[in-house]
């Protein structure tokens, strides 16, 4: 319906903002990452998904084409919904997604809110043949072979310290 939103950014909730666009304010469920970049008052732009059931129509939306792409990539998972989605966007990005993916780091989604090991498994699993090398690339991260667990932790506590 919308590919995307653009406007001054009026309102960041817990999880969505609020972008005016000509006068109307669109509310956008987003990841913790895209509301951490987005300031009140800027023009900004978010590449949006229309979730459309019987009583809902939610706006999801996201700074980049990538964190769009694997939104979907992600809904379309068995047992994993916008909601889920969304968590897992907000705990990890588009390309550390691929890597944990493509390496078969199950922990690394267990991270996010209200994902199991069983849907963990079932994402690496769905996931590993529909990402491609510039999923893996983008961002400055590739992979060659997997990574131990305890070797992402500390990775991970480093970038997360500077």
């Amino acid at each position: 319906m919308f590919y995307y939103l653009k406007g001054s950014l009026a309102v960041k909730g817990e999880n969505f903002t609020v972008v005016d666009v000509g006068g109307a304010g669109y509310k956008i469920y987003t990841s913790l990452r895209s509301l951490a970049e987005s300031k009140i008052g800027d023009e900004t732009m978010f590449y949006t998904y229309v979730y459309v059931r019987e009583d809902i129509l939610d706006i999801y939306g996201f700074l980049s084409t990538d964190g769009l792409r694997f939104f979907e990539l992600l809904i379309g998972i068995s047992g994993v919904g916008p909601k889920a989605a969304l968590a897992i966007l907000s705990a990890m990005s588009p390309s550390e997604i691929a890597a944990s993916a493509v390496s078969g780091n199950v922990k690394a989604f267990t991270r996010a809110q209200g994902i199991g090991s069983k849907i963990a498994q079932r994402i690496v699993l769905e996931l590993k043949g529909k990402i491609d090398n510039d999923d893996l690339t983008s961002g400055n991260m590739s992979v060659a072979a997997p990574v131990s667990d305890n070797a992402t932790e500390a990775q991970e506590a480093l970038v997360s310290l500077g």
